[in-house]
């Protein structure tokens, strides 16, 4: 199949033509029809399937007809992290170089007041992330009553960052009748529900099982018996593989920067990417990561969604990661768009249990590679069924609430005995057989 294929208007398929684009994706080749009927989509599929343009493309198309207002955008579009939604303004202003759409990027860590002055001439397309969108609603310089398309992209990485809440009161004070995209790599039961509420009879599209990862990545365990082992299970990896350029996933963003040290102390050209970062330093890090000029990105989960770098070669997990599904989601910064990749994940002896549920999840059994440095335990296979830490302190916090509520519903039920036993409903109210005199007629 061709874009032209699709019903695409002739600006923009100049413009993927220009882009260098021949063929869409799965996920395009049957999202993009659909959108274009003006039907709601509920889209689930991997990172790096290409997602984005999926929605962006017939986008265009649509919003080419009308004329936007001031602080009245036409169509939404939210986004988890500040990256991902400057990729997806990057992508307008690619296929949309021969439409005349205007657009604003709405993110926390950049100046108010340059996106304010951009709603007050009016957008066709905003694209913003939940806490700043709101914090512009309740100062009134913006108004959400015009929205024609509402585009919720990783929702479940937005389920993952606690945005649910800001999510629910956004789409509250939106016009009901609406298209709706609804995109996220996997499925939950909060993100289905979610599904469920916002979408009318939407047209499901899945291009690929929920939480499986790219068959075109190499994914290999390093057994390393101590956490201190780590640094010299990289850099034997680091001179054996042929890195031409990677991301370090860390679970601590303190870490962040005694690896790059480490790094740089071997001579590669390495640099941080994480939460408590500008906008402006983030920004200008990954641009000179795209660039070549950075060889290694020490990363949080910040970076395991949506950002787009052409043929990078691997992916290392410093630490296992503490959901499972963020697993997918990093090694999937590796093997896009066709490519291959290789992913490494260093892993300790206590890191078993966790490791079984991501190979449980993503459906297949990692294979183990030997360093020589000391073996760590095999995971568990199928039978490894308890949740990693972070699912079972919610747990135990759930059964803690739970235990208290029964507490007290045994201490109302014990006050309901007392007053049936002194006969309180028959014979004098709450007083029962000791009815006071003055009271007795």
């Amino acid at each position: 199949m061709e874009f032209k294929e699709l019903g695409l208007s002739d600006p923009v398929l100049k413009a993927i033509d220009e882009a260098g684009y021949k063929e869409p994706t799965p996920i395009q080749a049957q999202a993009i029809p659909v959108i274009l009927m003006t039907r709601d989509v509920l889209g689930i599929a991997q990172t790096g399937t290409g997602k984005t343009a999926s929605f962006t493309l017939p986008m265009i198309d649509i919003l080419a007809g009308g004329r936007a207002k001031a602080r009245m955008p036409r169509s939404l579009i939210l986004s988890p992290t500040r990256e991902l939604a400057a990729q997806i303004s990057e992508n307008f202003e690619k296929y949309g170089k021969y439409n005349k759409l205007t657009q604003a990027l709405i993110v926390g860590g950049t100046s108010m007041d340059e996106q304010i002055r951009n709603l007050d001439r009016g957008v066709d397309v905003l694209i913003a992330t939940p806490g700043r969108l709101l914090d512009l609603f309740e100062r009134g310089k913006i108004l959400l009553a015009d929205i024609k398309i509402l585009v919720i992209d990783e929702a479940d990485r937005m389920l993952d960052m606690g945005f649910i809440p800001d999510l629910e009161k956004i789409v509250s004070i939106l016009p009901p009748i609406r298209q709706t995209l609804f995109f996220s790599a996997t499925m939950p039961p909060p993100i289905k529900k979610l599904a469920d509420k916002y979408l009318s009879n939407p047209k499901t599209i899945t291009v690929s099982a929920p939480s499986s990862t790219a068959e075109n990545v190499e994914q290999f365990l390093v057994a390393v018996p101590h956490f201190r082992k780590k640094p010299d299970a990289f850099y034997k990896l680091y001179k054996k593989e042929d890195v031409k350029n990677a991301f370090i996933f860390c679970n601590r963003k303190r870490d962040i920067n005694d690896v790059c040290r480490f790094m740089k102390g071997k001579g590669i050209k390495a640099a941080p990417l994480h939460g408590d970062m500008d906008q402006s330093e983030r920004t200008k890090t990954l641009g000179s990561f795209k660039a070549g000029e950075i060889d290694i990105l020490v990363c949080s989960d910040v970076a395991a969604r949506g950002l787009d770098v052409p043929a990078m070669s691997h992916v290392f997990n410093w630490d296992v990661p503490n959901h499972p599904e963020d697993y997918v989601h990093r090694i999937g910064r590796t093997g896009r768009a066709g490519a291959t990749g290789r992913a490494f994940t260093l892993t300790v002896p206590n890191d078993a249990k966790v490791l079984g549920i991501i190979q449980k999840l993503i459906g297949k059994q990692i294979e183990m590679l030997d360093l020589g440095l000391g073996h760590a335990p095999p995971p568990p296979k199928e039978d490894a069924t308890r949740p990693p830490p972070a699912l079972r302190q919610r747990e135990r916090r759930h059964n803690r609430a739970e235990k208290q509520n029964r507490r007290h519903r045994h201490i109302d039920d014990m006050d309901v005995d007392l007053d049936e036993k002194k006969g309180g409903d028959k014979d004098g109210g709450a007083f029962g057989d000791d009815v006071p005199a003055f009271l007795r007629r």
